[in-house]
């Protein structure tokens, strides 16, 4: 195994114009205790790593490496790390935007390790996956299955398992009608979860090919993002991170909807009516990163139930025009980076 890697990483913060990416050479990174070190096959592409490079989301520290979505095989394992079973060297496993959390205070010992004060983050607190290895903590590393492609696989581990997470926020009722704002990568795979679950979905998106991807997945419309959608909502999601929205998807609510807003970053939402946005028991929620719960929860779902993966394919080289191609729109489904393997 080589010494150095290539890696991608957060010189400059800024619109993407001014290039924040910078591609460098990076020593190989040695697991501390605790920790595997997985040589990448994929990392998928996340607003949120857009949302870093740009500025929006503050560094939490200079240089970091972005990437949340990795699947890859573990080569070599740190001090007290499992070393056999489920994290044996050459496993195939995933890593996911929630690294660690401290495990001990009330809202870890309530099962809302989401919360924790302490938590970590995958290519925000510690390097992340746009590069040839990372290391990670065992306990947060997902067991993935042989036999399906990585680029299918990448977009679960962030795009899937926060979709899934607002699913469960928005509590849409069963056999349900769901509203969809923004139609990217976490968006797609969450209206195929809903539907497998008995839903009605109803897709609302600037972008045309979005709204064309929506209908062919089985939503049973498909409008623009600022369109009353052709029957009231029980719940929404918002994925696009347009406070705008807010308003306009809570007035398409029924009574007793719910609208969870799935985004880390979302630009200033408008002035709320009481009476138009509010009354009658509709709520408002925010989603918060994930659990490992809610990992499990997907893998197993994608299991019994395949998700279709759209994908768009990028070499680990040309990471900053992923990411100037998420930023213009020009991404149906998940863009997706190719390390090797």
């Amino acid at each position: 195994m080589a010494d150095t890697m290539t890696a991608w990483v957060v010189r400059r913060p800024g619109p993407m114009a001014t290039r924040p990416l910078e591609r460098v050479r990076l020593p190989v990174p040695e697991p501390g205790p605790g920790e595997v070190l997985i040589r990448v096959e994929v990392c998928a592409v996340c607003r949120t790593d857009l949302h870093l490079a740009e500025g929006d989301l503050a560094p939490r520290r200079p240089g970091t490496v972005p990437g949340h979505e990795v699947v890859g095989r573990v080569v070599a394992h740190g001090p007290s790390a499992a070393g056999a079973g489920r994290l044996a060297v050459g496993a195939r496993v995933g890593v996911a935007w929630l690294r660690s959390t401290c495990g001990v205070c009330r809202y870890c010992a309530r099962g809302a390790e989401n919360l924790c004060p302490r938590s970590r983050y995958t290519g925000w607190d510690a390097d992340g996956g746009y590069a040839e290895f990372l290391a990670a903590p065992a306990g947060f590393v997902h067991p993935l299955p042989e036999g399906r492609p990585a680029e299918e696989l990448a977009p679960l581990l962030c795009a899937g398992i926060i979709g899934y997470r607002a699913l469960l926020r928005a509590e849409l009722p069963p056999g349900g009608r769901l509203g969809v704002y923004g139609f990217g990568a976490s968006a797609h795979l969450t209206a195929q979860v809903a539907i497998a679950r008995g839903a009605t979905v109803h897709v609302l998106t600037r972008a045309a090919e979005a709204r064309r991807l929506a209908l062919k997945l089985g939503a049973a419309s498909a409008g623009d993002a600022y369109d009353t959608p052709p029957e009231p909502l029980d719940a929404a999601i918002l994925f696009a991170p347009v406070g705008d929205l807010v308003p306009v998807a809570l007035a398409a609510l029924d009574r007793g909807g719910t609208l969870a807003v799935a985004g880390i970053h979302l630009t200033d939402i408008p002035s709320l009516d009481y009476q138009e946005h509010l009354f009658q028991e509709r709520t408002l929620r925010s989603v918060t990163a994930n659990t490992r719960a809610d990992g499990r929860a997907l893998l197993e779902h994608a299991a019994r139930h395949p998700l279709r993966v759209s994908t768009v394919p990028y070499a680990l080289d040309e990471a900053d025009r992923a990411l100037a191609d998420l930023a213009a729109d020009r991404v149906t489904g998940a863009a997706v980076l190719r390390a090797g393997g």
